[in-house]
């Protein structure tokens, strides 16, 4: 698979990693980038400007950038990934390979595959299996589809860490979302037993038992890992659950645990929105979080 094009759908922190990364790489001709923020007035000379410091070329449109590009990596919100595949379709250059790292739902994903493969392009799903800080394109990636393979040979060629799983779509997002209905239930999980434990004033009876029990796992250091993330990324985080709850849902059971994380989630995000926590340091312990959430509890 001969790629020397590359555009980026989605210029947040993914595409911004991404873009720095591919652009890097010998035979990458050209990397582009398309987003909604390059539209807006009041985000696109901060946006643009980081593109063209960062050597990205700022595309005026989806079109545009789907002109340019044999290989679209669709890199936008949980919640824009059947969306974002529909507008990209008509516009594909015939055989174009369509990359979805997106957290959405087999059903979302092979929904996502119709629209791109009807128009003569390739799509590819990829489970990405962990943070992408700071792993950056090195981020373990599971691959999913017919092409499945041939583009993890490409991908693994620039460094990057692409495991093909299946030829069937779906498999690499079932992974991904199974995962996600562990790891950020068990951030839920973690901010409502240690912000109620802070409550009562007994965390560090609570804390203990649980390195009791889980001898493992740093819980303190853990725990502040999880809100600093949930605070950061929380938005993120509820749309992922959301489609999580679909991946379940799918599978035929009450999505009972991955509704509550995705509301959970947002909970959080939408105090972080309102600047909750504007002002805490990255590295700030739990129980920083933990105060914040109980002094808005009290107001």
């Amino acid at each position: 698979m001969d790629i020397r094009s590359i555009g980026l759908v989605g210029y947040g922190e993914v595409g911004k990693i991404f873009g720095a990364g591919l652009k890097a790489q010998a035979g990458v001709e050209a990397v582009g980038a398309w987003d909604l923020k390059f539209a807006q007035a009041a985000t696109r000379p901060a946006e643009t400007g980081h593109a063209a410091r960062a050597g990205i070329r700022a595309e005026g449109s989806l079109q545009a950038l789907c002109a340019a590009s044999g290989l679209l990596i669709s890199a936008v919100t949980a919640s824009n990934t059947l969306a974002v595949a529909q507008e990209a379709a008509p516009f594909l250059r015939p055989g174009t390979v369509f990359l979805d790292l997106n957290s959405a739902s087999p059903g979302t994903k092979q929904r996502a595959a119709a629209a791109i493969d009807g128009a003569g392009g390739h799509y590819v799903e990829a489970g990405v299996m962990t943070s992408v800080p700071p792993y950056g394109i090195k981020v373990p990636m599971l691959l999913g589809g017919a092409g499945a393979g041939q583009l993890a040979a490409s991908l693994r060629h620039w460094g990057m860490d692409a495991t093909p799983v299946s030829e069937q779509l779906g498999v690499a997002s079932a992974i991904k979302m199974c995962r996600s209905v562990m790891i950020k239930g068990l951030e839920a999980l973690v901010i409502e037993s240690y912000a109620t434990a802070r409550a009562y004033g007994v965390e560090d009876h609570v804390l203990p038992t649980l390195a009791e029990t889980f001898p493992s796992i740093d819980w303190q250091r853990q725990g502040a890992y999880f809100f600093s993330r949930v605070v950061q990324h929380g938005r993120r985080r509820a749309e992922e659950m959301r489609e999580a709850a679909n991946t379940v849902r799918e599978a035929g059971f009450a999505p009972v645990m991955a509704a509550a994380t995705a509301d959970k989630q947002q909970q959080v995000a939408d105090l972080a929105a309102a600047h909750l926590f504007e002002g805490l340091p990255r590295d700030a312990p739990w129980q920083a979080y933990a105060d914040l959430l109980l002094a808005a509890r009290r107001r």
